[in-house]
């Protein structure tokens, strides 16, 4: 009994500091303009894109309304390019994908924030695991950094876990 109630205390201690994120996507995407390159600038680390660099993606729209995928980068421990292709289609919310690169599993894709400019983006999931900042150049000034970080944070995110990419 005293061990039963540990073990609850202490899942309820680690609950009481995770913080929640918000997966709350942005009011409004054109869907057009957001199609074309982005670079990755910085990720969670996650299997399926361990040791890339040079991450891009590249997005455009079909004429049935879907969206093509195509990831890719190199892997920085032997040199291999790798290419990841799949499909998009717009989720139940704006600024939101469900994006699948298998079969008909498919994954929610949530722009978080957006430039202005649609220069750079925040992507999240449903899922704290994953977290991307996407740019239209391989590289972005320091103080646009600081505030897609800022964003980030706010949204409960832990930004000191994000690998930045070599681009």
């Amino acid at each position: 009994m005293i061990l039963a109630m540990a073990t609850i205390l202490s899942a309820v201690g680690c609950n009481a500091h995770s913080r929640p994120i918000s997966t709350n996507t942005i009011s409004s995407l054109d869907v057009k303009r957001y199609m074309g390159r982005w670079y990755e600038i910085a990720r969670y680390d996650h299997s399926f894109e361990r040791n890339l660099e040079e991450c891009e993606a590249f997005y455009s729209l079909l004429p049935n309304g879907t969206i093509s995928v195509v990831n890719s980068g190199i892997n920085a421990k032997n040199g291999k390019h790798k290419s990841s292709y799949g499909k998009a289609k717009l989720g139940n919310k704006p600024g939101q994908l469900r994006v699948s690169f298998f079969w008909i599993f498919y994954s929610d894709y949530n722009i978080l924030a957006l430039g202005d400019d649609y220069d750079w983006a925040l992507i999240g999931s449903s899922s704290p695991k994953y977290l991307w900042i996407l740019s239209r150049t391989p590289h972005i000034s320091e103080e646009k950094l600081a505030h897609i970080l800022k964003i980030a944070e706010y949204r409960g995110y832990d930004t000191s876990k994000l690998i930045y990419v070599n681009q």
